[in-house]
């Protein structure tokens, strides 16, 4: 999966990529009957510049796990078969990011290059968690308005004061009480869990090996902690923190140190003389450029500026967002010091990408919103809040305050059904992390959290790198050969490493 389609939409982790489906997958899917045990029909559904033989299937999974022969939803599921028969030892299951990122659109776009890195090791395989892409979704009613990234996100007003984020996020609260019925209630982490399981079972398959990326790895720690017999080679990637306590909430906060951690290597970039050719270069010592960026939001934070995108100005926020999507990855650099670049000069329209100008489908919204507060309650006070935000803003100007501030969550009508797994060191021994040592979105102490959590089950590979997204992404030659091994041969480091740049 490219970087860009990584920042998926959601309140705590990732930043836009829209869950879309793949034209050979059939539409959201309604409630059938239950079937006797998990079955699969496969139907050719590659697509342009995606994988060669890509395969897609429908899977039927309860909507409530305590009811299996209850009423069923369906998931949209895909594969790549392995190759070489006699070369293949299993089965790698891609557990995408979010929530609300698609598994069939990161296989789509990321199996070439698994391929190319493991052979015909693995049959290759991914699913849309429930309410996203091509598996069953649910819909919660709310305006255009609403459904902007820098929107849900609840970036507070200029001067810090949250009234609108508190309304906005009350309403939209109701909007998916009345709206989203039982299918919005059934979205959590621990039933993508369980219909990861099921999946497993219909692939006919006694142990996954798995990948699983930014919320993914939640997903897969708690898999590993409910099913720790069922795994075989365990790979996390950009790891969150797995405080039950906190889960989403906690990650969200955790994103004012990231940006921190993370804005220096755009600093970098951006004064470096090699981008005057095109005229990207912001200036000419590192440590202007944040003092320049600070200033710029808090000018469009009093004059707004209109942008080529009718009816949505580029604000202070606005470029709070866009700062923050652009530092998942080196590549997007270049598009937020040309916005910067456009601001500054009163004689251009700023030109937004799409990611911040416009508003994601009301079933990405659902989704991104619903699992996050239906894993965990959130607290209601809000003068903590209040108080939060403020000092938020002090100690973290580049975040502005967004990260501890209230969300539809805080309003959330459902209570949480079942407690959040606590993440053990009980269990094989056999799981590989890999991290960014300046990851804006899941920053390095969350992943030292999750590693102790683990204990001996666990080896840690950290990467001297900037950006979300660690194997594959960052071109970390030792990083992917460690990872590539562990894959392929189960060969972990005896302890944990750290791989500089090379």
């Amino acid at each position: 999966m490219t970087h860009r389609t990584r920042r998926v939409l959601v309140l705590a982790l990732s930043v836009s990529a829209a869950a879309t489906t793949l034209t050979a997958v059939t539409g959201p899917a309604t409630a059938t009957a239950a079937p006797s045990s998990p079955t699969l029909t496969w139907r050719p559904c590659a697509q342009p510049n995606g994988p060669a033989g890509q395969e897609c299937a429908e899977l039927a999974v309860p909507l409530d796990h305590r009811d299996p022969d209850g009423p069923q939803l369906t998931l949209a599921v895909s594969r790549l078969r392995s190759e070489d028969p006699e070369a293949r030892r299993g089965t790698l299951l891609m557990i995408p990011g979010g929530p609300g990122g698609s598994g069939v659109k990161r296989l789509t776009q990321q199996g070439n290059a698994l391929r190319k890195e493991l052979g015909s090791a693995y049959d290759i395989v991914s699913l849309d968690p429930r309410g996203v892409g091509g598996s069953t979704r649910a819909s919660c009613g709310l305006p255009a308005d609403d459904r902007h990234l820098v929107t849900l996100r609840s970036w507070p007003s200029p001067d810090g004061d949250i009234t609108e984020n508190v309304a906005r996020s009350r309403r939209t609260a109701e909007a998916c009480a009345t709206n989203g019925g039982a299918v919005l209630r059934s979205l959590t982490t621990a039933n993508e869990v369980r219909d990861i399981d099921l999946f497993r079972q219909a692939l006919g398959e006694e142990r996954l090996s798995a990948h699983g990326v930014s919320y993914g790895t939640y997903v897969g720690a708690l898999y590993a902690q409910k099913y720790p017999e069922r795994t075989d080679r365990w790979v996390l990637d950009s790891n969150d923190d797995p405080d039950p306590r906190l889960v989403a909430r906690g990650w969200l906060a955790s994103m004012a140190q990231g940006a921190e951690d993370r804005f220096p290597d755009f600093a970098a970039w951006a004064a470096d003389p090699a981008r005057e050719t095109a005229r990207l270069r912001l200036a000419e010592k590192p440590e202007d450029v944040r003092p320049l960026f600070l200033s710029l939001a808090a000018a469009l934070d009093r004059a707004p500026r209109a942008t080529t995108t009718e009816g949505v100005p580029l604000t202070g926020n606005r470029l709070r967002q866009a700062m923050q999507n652009a530092l998942y990855n080196d590549n997007s650099f270049d598009e937020l010091a040309l916005l910067i670049r456009q601001a500054l000069d009163p004689k251009a329209t700023p030109v937004l990408t799409p990611d911040v100008a416009g508003p994601m489908s009301d079933e990405e919204a659902a989704v991104a919103m619903a699992v996050v507060c239906n894993d965990v309650r959130w607290p209601a006070s809000l003068g903590a809040y209040e108080r939060a935000v403020a000092d938020n803003r002090v100690r973290y100007p580049l975040t502005a305050g967004m990260p501890v501030n209230v969300t539809p969550c805080a309003f959330w009508k459902n209570k949480p059904v079942e407690k959040p797994t606590r993440i053990t060191d009980e269990g094989p021994s056999n799981i590989l992390m890999v991290q960014n040592r300046r990851d804006p979105a899941t920053p390095y102490f969350g992943a030292l959290k999750l590693r102790a959590a683990l204990g001996d089950r666990a080896r840690l590979v950290t990467l001297t790198s900037g950006g979300h997204g660690a194997y594959l992404g960052t071109g970390n030659a030792c990083g992917n050969r460690t990872v590539t091994t562990f894959l392929l041969t189960g060969e972990r480091p005896e302890q944990d490493i750290s791989c500089p740049n090379e």
